[in-house]
């Protein structure tokens, strides 16, 4: 019986030395099981469960849980942005609060890793987190993903380096990741400058430190506008961004170029009456790496949409730049201010 005391009286003292982690949850593939009355898979479990099914995290942190939402992540809204981002910024404001994981869909996942890498304002580190398999699937990547989240989320190594995206044992910064592959669960790459580091079997190892970060606090007031992303293909003529002029305000839009961020004659004109406008177009490109750049002339060429006040998003893809696009339009719409946002 003493030696039982004992035991118990060490176990609790080395699970109070743990770290304290925040689990925000908000639904995707990692929270899913296939649903026989409907044929497919859909959101159901809570952040509650996916914990119970790793037990392994009992040794690795000290865990609370919030649900934000239990969603597809096809479903996520600014507004679910705006909730994440106060609620990691409040929780890492607190001392005993070592880190926050967020479980999202694999859809929009980069997206929001961005968002809160641009948002949150303290050093400590937020993981974001998801998975390929659903849970109700035999090779689920789930679990293993969530507990090298918490791994990472819990490591005194993580801190500084900003929102960070950790799947397949890889860890890899919010600003470089984008999905990959619509299956396989090696998805989430950093296709130019590569990963940041690794979660193995037996530690947490960081080889580099993204350099090219920004933040942008939220206020209590914050509310983000309607900003677009129209893409570039053969035999674009411009009507589709001519139409976002007739549906309703536009706060700004993002072009999704081709090569460099050229874009077609038919197109630049359409472009055009939306600067006469004074909204805001931010120029990125289709291609998957690799900056924009006004090297090329002629009417639809990066050097003719910069004359005409268009932003240069540097090597953002289009869904990225809107997300920058919304938080720099809080602080202004000159062009030449906005333009020092994407050079950051």
């Amino acid at each position: 019986m003493v030696l039982s005391t004992s035991a118990a009286a060490d176990r609790a003292i080395q699970v109070a030395q743990l770290p304290r982690v925040v689990l925000l949850a908000t639904g995707g593939t990692i929270a899913s099981k296939h649903d026989p009355e409907k044929g497919g898979y859909t959101t159901a479990l809570t952040g509650e469960q996916l914990l119970e099914a790793v037990p392994a995290l009992k040794e690795v942190a000290r865990l609370d849980v919030e649900q934000i939402s239990n969603i597809p992540s096809t479903n996520v809204t600014s507004e679910i942005w705006l909730t994440l981002a106060r609620r990691a910024n409040e929780l890492l404001a607190r001392p005993d609060v070592a880190g926050v994981v967020v479980t999202h869909g694999t859809d929009t996942l980069e997206e929001t890793a961005y968002f809160l890498d641009l948002t949150v304002t303290s050093d400590k580190p937020v993981v974001v987190v998801g998975a390929q398999r659903p849970a109700s699937m035999l090779d689920s990547d789930g679990p293993r993903n969530l507990l090298n989240a918490i791994r990472v989320a819990a490591s005194p190594e993580a801190a500084g380096k900003g929102a960070m995206v950790v799947m397949n044992g890889q860890i890899n910064a919010a600003r470089d990741v984008s999905k990959t592959s619509t299956v396989e669960v090696e998805t989430f790459r950093s296709l130019e400058y590569g990963q940041l580091g690794v979660a193995d079997f037996d530690q947490v190892r960081f080889y580099r430190t993204p350099l090219r970060r920004q933040t942008l606090p939220l206020s209590a007031d914050t509310r983000l506008g309607r900003v677009e992303i129209v893409l570039q293909y053969a035999g674009a003529d411009g009507r589709l961004i001519r139409g976002l002029l007739t549906q309703g305000t536009l706060d700004g839009l993002v072009v999704a170029g081709t090569g460099l961020g050229n874009v077609s004659e038919a197109s630049f004109d359409a472009i055009k009456q939306v600067r006469d406008r004074g909204i805001p177009v931010v120029i990125s490109t289709r291609v998957y790496t690799g900056r924009t750049s006004s090297l090329s002339a002629g009417k639809g060429s990066g050097k003719s949409l910069r004359e005409i006040g268009c932003v240069q998003a540097d090597n953002l893809n289009p869904q990225k730049a809107r997300v920058l696009l919304l938080l720099a339009l809080t602080r202004t719409k000159n062009p030449e201010k906005l333009q020092t946002y994407f050079d950051r």
